[in-house]
């Protein structure tokens, strides 16, 4: 959920329950307010009706209207205190039934007592009533509505420097070859943010270049010591009177150089690629690759009895020619070294990906370490443990997205093109 939302919806909520918690208590200090001037007019009436009596000794001409009227009638009860009454009546015109306050209070002319009722009827002020709640209720609906969009304007606004750091963010790779530059924004949190954003990526970057400065210095001098080794490998292999036990030593020698040569040019070509140091100018049949490194290693395949099953289509990407043969000699090499005795080997090729598919003995790879540098299972016997975190950074520098997957006990990648 975005901020905005979860912002919005706490906001409107607490605002809603305010307003209705304001609302009910507004209708009760009105409605209560309303009453108590309705209390005041028939009072009034009360004091003018009492003050005539005292004055004239009589009672006054009654004059009714349409929502307040008077009855006078003779009773032998007197009422000491006056009190109020609610009743209702039938409005004839209306034709319908209206609430109504009374005041019912005695008076006495020449010793004879009346029984006085002060009609007055409520619907004025039920009808006030109604229309200033529905006054409120559409004040209280604007009230909402624009502080609805103000908000969203609003926040959209202070939240944009945010989503551009975000972006900035998504598209900064440490391989730029310079720190994160975020600019300095008004805002003093968002400001903060930028800054120690910059101050991390800056801190990132020089660990970064002077990782990648040694490892393409180390790769640089290891390739000396390299080749003396394996000359004087050479020389002491070709000396006829060497005795079997230092024969076996000097091979063992070999074998380690070898390994290590080997590493040495996967750590090389790693570098190399994450400097981008290659570009994906040129044509290259992908189809014909394929055919060819299956060629190469028809010995192999023979000698393991594998049966492998080509569905490939012509396909030609804008790609870089050596690269390709890298990632598809690891891909088949990895098929094969790790495809049993009479196995089989699927290959698809189509516009859309490339799949490679082989059966296996062994589990399933770790997913989240099946693209790591040096990872190894436990049957990968002498490798390197940098030929499938190649064909990943090879996949990175050209846009595809590459899957692994295992499944009725085979091992199943599949990259994807995104032509």
């Amino acid at each position: 959920m975005k901020l905005f939302a979860k912002y919005n919806r706490v906001n409107i909520t607490a605002t809603i329950f305010t307003f209705l918690l304001g609302s009910i208590a507004f209708f009760f200090v009105l409605d209560y307010i309303l009453t108590r001037q309705l209390k005041e007019t028939l009072r009034s009436e009360q004091f003018e009706i009492i003050h005539f009596v005292e004055e004239h000794h009589a009672l006054p001409e009654i004059q009714n209207t349409r929502h307040q009227w008077i009855t006078v009638e003779r009773s032998a009860v007197t009422i000491t205190r006056p009190r109020f009454k609610n009743s209702s009546f039938y409005n004839e015109k209306e034709k319908e039934n209206e609430s109504i306050k009374q005041l019912l209070f005695s008076v006495s002319v020449a010793g004879q007592n009346y029984l006085i009722t002060v009609n007055k009827s409520e619907a004025e002020t039920e009808d006030l009533l109604k229309l200033i709640i529905l006054v409120t209720i559409g004040m209280i609906a604007l009230i909402l509505l624009f502080n609805y969009f103000i908000n969203r304007k609003l926040i959209n606004r202070l939240w944009q420097p945010f989503y551009t750091t975000i972006a900035e963010i998504k598209d900064y790779h440490v391989s730029n070859r310079q720190p994160l530059q975020l600019s300095k924004e008004p805002i003093d949190e968002l400001d903060l943010l930028n800054e120690s954003l910059n101050k991390m990526t800056q801190s990132i970057y020089k660990d970064y270049a002077a990782l990648k400065s040694f490892t393409e210095n180390a790769s640089h001098e290891m390739q000396t010591p390299l080749a003396v080794i394996r000359s004087r490998i050479d020389l002491l292999l070709q000396q006829s009177e060497l005795k079997e036990q230092s024969l076996q030593q000097i091979l063992s020698i070999e074998d380690a150089a070898q390994r290590l040569s080997k590493l040495h040019q996967s750590l090389l070509l790693l570098t190399k690629i994450e400097n981008k140091q290659f570009l994906l100018n040129e044509s290259v049949d992908i189809k014909k690759i394929i055919l060819e490194k299956i060629s190469e290693r028809e010995d192999l395949i023979e000698s393991k009895h594998l049966k492998i099953e080509t569905n490939c289509a012509n396909v030609t990407l804008h790609f870089h020619q050596h690269l390709a043969e890298i990632l598809f000699n690891n891909l088949l090499n990895n098929s094969i070294k790790y495809t049993p005795v009479n196995g089989l080997i699927r290959i698809e090729l189509n516009e859309s990906f490339v799949s490679f598919s082989n059966d296996t003995m062994s589990e399933a790879l770790e997913d989240g370490k099946v693209f790591q540098r040096f990872y190894k299972p436990s049957d990968s016997g002498d490798g390197t443990g940098l030929g499938l975190a190649i064909i990943k950074e090879i996949c990175h520098l050209a846009g595809f997205d590459i899957a692994y997957t295992f499944t009725g006990h085979q091992h199943h990648f599949k990259i994807r093109f995104n032509n």
